[in-house]
């Protein structure tokens, strides 16, 4: 018996965690797939093509979005990025679930697509602004400036939260993660998740009317 696959959306302001908890659930499970973005802008030193990103020109990008070939996509600072349907597609109806960690933009259009009965939302809070602002700090990766636009941002990204099918405040990296783990086995086993039990209901049909006969 086989089921179909899951498409999986973290989402959270940045800092929220996030990004660390989709590392934390590809080395938990191996089977899943990283959504790989395409992008029109160039490759940056040391990016592989397929790896990183699947990097096309702009023409092909929008013939792709012409023919909605794109799950998600938006223009930003003069690039385009998206998610390309066909794959993950291919994945889920191979049994495997794939994993995108995107904003919430993204996550409404792919709601909104035609994969959408395959969706998984879960959006990740800060337990307060004040451990939201520190954690940004902390990673000693972006000067003030950009902190501050990050935290600006922050609220919108927030207040996106009730559009998503679970919400979990992340104020312990391992108790959220095992959060996450449990409701990813919980919907893997959902009816709609396992075609093959419509075949497994009417083998125990005949089976019991032979026995009854």
């Amino acid at each position: 018996m086989t089921r179909r696959g899951l498409l999986i959306i973290l989402s959270s302001p940045s800092g929220a965690g996030k990004s660390t908890l989709a590392k934390r659930l590809m080395r938990w499970d191996d089977s899943l797939r990283f959504s790989v973005s395409a992008t029109t802008r160039a490759p940056r030193e040391g990016e592989i093509d397929g790896h990183d990103y699947h990097f096309v020109p702009e023409t092909e990008f929008r013939r792709i979005v012409d023919d909605r070939g794109m799950l998600e996509h938006a223009r930003v600072f003069g690039n385009y990025y998206g998610s390309p349907k066909a794959p993950v597609q291919t994945a889920i109806e191979a049994g495997r679930d794939v994993l995108f960690d995107i904003d919430w933009q993204g996550a409404q259009q792919i709601s909104n697509s035609d994969l959408q009965d395959s969706v998984l939302s879960i959006f990740i809070l800060p337990p307060s602004i004040t451990e939201l602002h520190r954690r940004l700090v902390s990673r000693g990766q972006d000067d003030p400036d950009v902190i501050a636009r990050r935290m600006q941002k922050s609220w919108d990204e927030i207040s996106h939260w009730d559009g998503y099918d679970y919400v979990l405040v992340n104020d312990d990296l391992d108790t959220t993660e095992s959060q996450l783990k449990t409701i990813i086995s919980a919907e893997r086993l959902r009816r709609a998740q396992q075609p093959g039990l419509l075949d497994v209901v009417r083998r125990l049909q005949s089976e019991f009317e032979d026995r009854t006969l």
